[in-house]
């Protein structure tokens, strides 16, 4: 592997992929980088990084950091875990570490994960189910399962009176209309030194301006990786966004509704199916694979219930309304986005013909494009639990070859029209619906509770744990209740403004 252009420092001075990385490894690029601080990360309940600093006394105690971690009490992390037994032990994951970007202090700074008394992994952790979702994907169909996210967000900064971008015409808009740019390629430059795999960056739809600020809606793109570090690179990717919005003086949400008339936030998620390093989603022709119409169908089949890991506070059902570019009806289609799950447009076809027509020096190119097809599933948001998210795709991707027609279960519920034109009411009629609420989420995942607890995937105690505050909203009637009151609207919204 050739690492001269990775932007990951660590990567280049080791020569070798995060994946790969030792203990040895570590502890050589501190000695000979001057790194002065371990910095442990890892998520609670709420979503966002916790952490614990060390000092490097020396060798011998920066190994037994990277060896045994430390104890963290696991009651005030997480909500079902009793205070009288709550020690869990934080241990590092040495492919996650990364140079800290924003501390003075030259800082390493590596991703955790739990575990109890005895030394096992806890059960209860989300990154544990999601390692285990991954493990009976694999061992149910053969494939690996490779995830990235389109991670949008809005930047919120006092108000400019020059070069203002039309309301909600902000889709890849350059500067000057787009005053967040600086702010959003910083952010890129940062997660990519972090190890995280971008695609691209760009400004998105929503822009306006609100008492005295300017919102401009943003987005990062990630490329499909290893379900596991797609999961840590949204993550860590949040946490820099956020921390160096503070740096710059500016806000940064990733709620999924934060004004009423204005785009929402979504958090996309694209997948593949990968084996021996071939893309199984398609055909050689560039169609779709009996595989990838399996996994559309346990998307579709789960849908109601993956709401519950992927639109967690009631604001998210603000954003799924009809007539905008979010889901509300479980179907799929092509390139249409209004649909649930959405297979973008390809390059299988086309890709060396367009390339050698806007060069025409060019000669065609061997490149592989059958890697980029991927299949989105659009209804998640920023206010989601990252790791049981992308479990809950695993797991309901395996469901979708374990169901006994999942092929035409997919194909009934395939559309290629506008489903809310007036001359296509039949085929919007035979739709089923997403979930309108938090509590009608928490239902539907009582209802699928076992397909994701099959094969111990998510423990019982977990599932009734999500349930329990799902129902806690209890927001079946909230639309209702608040009425068109842009006041009590504006301060419902305010309260989830830092969600996820």
């Amino acid at each position: 592997m050739n690492t001269d252009l990775n932007p990951n420092p660590l990567v280049r001075f080791l020569g070798k992929p995060c994946c790969d990385f030792t203990r040895a490894d570590l502890i050589r690029y501190v000695k000979e980088n001057g790194i002065e601080m371990i910095n442990l990360r890892y998520p609670g309940a709420d979503g966002r990084l916790k952490t614990l600093n060390f000092v490097i006394n020396d060798e011998a105690y920066l190994e037994s950091i990277l060896t045994c971690g430390e104890r963290v009490d696991g009651s005030s992390l997480f909500p079902y875990i009793e205070a009288g037994s709550s020690d869990l032990y934080v241990v590092p994951r040495y492919r996650t570490a990364f140079r800290n970007p924003f501390s003075e202090i030259p800082s390493l700074d590596i991703l955790c994960s739990y575990y109890t008394k005895d030394g096992e992994p806890f059960d209860m952790a989300p990154e544990q189910a999601l390692r285990r979702a991954h493990e009976e994907l694999r061992r149910v169909t053969g494939f690996d399962f490779h995830v990235m996210g389109e991670l949008e967000f809005y930047v919120v900064s006092p108000k400019e009176d020059l070069f203002l971008a039309a309301d909600q015409r902000g889709y890849h808009e350059s500067t000057p209309f787009n005053k967040a740019a600086e702010f959003r390629m910083r952010a890129m430059q940062y997660i990519a030194q972090a190890g995280g795999e971008i695609k691209y960056g760009h400004s998105e739809v929503g822009n306006f301006t609100q008492e005295g600020l300017m919102y401009e809606q943003n987005e990062i793109e990630f490329l499909p990786t290893d379900l596991e570090a797609a999961a840590d690179q949204l993550l860590v990717a949040k946490w820099i966004i956020r921390t160096l919005a503070y740096e710059y003086g500016v806000d940064v949400t990733f709620a999924p509704k934060i004004t009423v008339g204005k785009a929402g936030s979504g958090l996309h998620i694209h997948t593949r199916l990968m084996h021996d390093g071939r893309n199984a989603m398609t055909n050689a022709d560039g169609s779709l694979s009996e595989a990838a119409l399996k996994a559309i169908a346990g998307y579709l089949s789960l849908a109601p219930s993956l709401t519950a890991f992927g639109n967690t506070n009631p604001t998210s059902y603000f954003r799924l309304v009809p007539h905008q570019e979010a889901p509300t009806n479980i179907c799929w289609g092509d390139r249409n986005r209004s649909v649930l799950v959405r297979v973008p447009l390809g390059w299988s076809a086309g890709a060396n013909r367009m390339a050698c027509d806007a060069n025409p020096h060019e000669e065609p190119s061997s490149l592989d494009v059958n890697l980029k097809q991927t299949v989105e599933f659009r209804c998640p948001d920023g206010s989601a639990d990252i790791y049981l998210l992308l479990a809950g795709l695993a797991v309901a991707a395996r469901h979708g070859f374990e169901m006994e027609n999942g092929v035409q279960y997919a194909r009934d519920r395939y559309v290629d029209v506008n489903i809310f034109d007036d001359r296509n009411r039949e085929v919007l009629e035979r739709l089923s619906q997403l979930p309108a609420s938090c509590e009608e989420s928490a239902r539907r995942l009582s209802e699928q509770r076992a397909v994701y607890e099959r094969y111990g995937v998510f423990p019982p105690r977990l599932i009734d744990g999500l349930v329990d505050r799902l129902a806690s909203f209890r927001d079946a009637h909230l639309r209702e209740e608040l009425g068109g009151d842009e006041s009590k609207i504006k301060a419902f919204v305010d309260t989830y403004f830092y969600c996820g």
